[in-house]
């Protein structure tokens, strides 16, 4: 006996069909999507295209849409330098070091003031937010880091902006908003204290939030350059951002002597080009750590813009 199709089925099967309007919205959408995504993917595809061309071709805009003489003259030269590899050395463990103490005062201290017990947490977040918009000026940070000899250590890196304000207030929102009290009064009938029960329970289920800071501070870490000019004076402790900071002016005086000969004058612009080339491999060799970092986190990450939304 054959089945008689229902109504939902009939329906389901029924070509839906479309307005005008909604053809022409949903191709002018399309449309401006595609050339943002261009005017986006763009610049990143070219210089991933410049670091493996020829050096003359790129110094003559040649390359455009493909690369033109494959070469890793740009890599070689980098990679030439010692200091290119104690850079990477020096910037991972700043990185990791720097994020386990981020954690390590970020997450205790959103913890204690998403607990509504807590007697005073309203003007301690005040007295945090504060510092949002008021610091102490670059002169006086520099003379507190003196005055406890931290100077040309890692810890000049790390313990100055240990603690991101907005870092902390975005994981109190979501303690604050998935970590109920009543949970806690009800391991609390178990004999378990607010320091058990942060380490045992509130931590493990918040590894969406830790997975946030740790993409946020290691992001902040690992491109920051200008705390280790200000506090780093030993070549040997530069972190790779300054390495390749320096590599890049050291070539450009290089490049402002003055050549008298037409031989001088030849290897001059050959350098010159080669140096072009070397941005772009610089600008390759130091996104790498947190291309391969991200896709780890990408998951969590819209979760954290959107509890970073909500502030209350």
């Amino acid at each position: 006996m054959q089945r008689v199709k229902e109504p939902k089925e009939i329906e389901t099967k029924r070509k839906i069909k479309r307005c005008r309007e909604d053809v022409i919205f949903d191709t002018v959408i399309f449309i401006i999507l595609t050339v943002i995504l261009v005017i986006v993917a763009y610049p990143l595809y070219w210089v991933i295209i410049s670091s493996i061309s020829d050096p003359i071709a790129v110094s003559g805009g040649k390359v455009l849409w493909r690369p033109i003489g494959f070469t890793l003259k740009g890599y070689a030269e980098v990679f030439k330098n010692e200091s290119v590899m104690r850079g990477f050395f020096n910037a991972i463990i700043i990185t990791v070091v720097g994020v386990c103490v981020n954690l390590a005062v970020t997450l205790p201290t959103a913890y204690a003031l998403s607990r509504d017990k807590f007697g005073g947490r309203k003007i301690i977040t005040m007295f945090y937010m504060v510092t949002m918009f008021f610091s102490g000026g670059l002169i006086p940070t520099y003379l507190v880091v003196r005055n406890l000899q931290m100077l040309n250590s890692i810890w000049a890196l790390v313990l100055p902006g240990c603690l991101s304000v907005y870092n902390m207030i975005v994981a109190r929102t979501f303690f604050k908003s998935n970590i109920s009290e009543e949970l806690y009064e009800a391991a609390e009938i178990d004999g378990c204290t607010q320091g058990r029960f942060f380490f045992s329970i509130a931590l493990p289920l918040s590894a969406a939030i830790t997975a946030i800071l740790v993409l946020y501070y290691g992001v902040g870490h690992w491109n920051a350059y200008f705390s280790a000019l200000v506090y780093i004076s030993d070549p040997e402790k530069y972190p790779l951002q300054l390495v390749l900071r320096n590599i890049l002016i050291t070539n450009q005086t290089a490049l402002s002597q003055t050549a008298t000969t037409e031989a001088a004058r030849a290897a001059l612009r050959e350098k010159q080009q080669l140096i072009e080339v070397m941005k772009y491999s610089l600008i390759i060799i130091s996104s790498v750590p947190v291309l391969i970092m991200y896709p780890f986190i990408q998951k969590h990450f819209v979760k954290g813009v959107m509890i970073g939304s909500v502030k209350g």
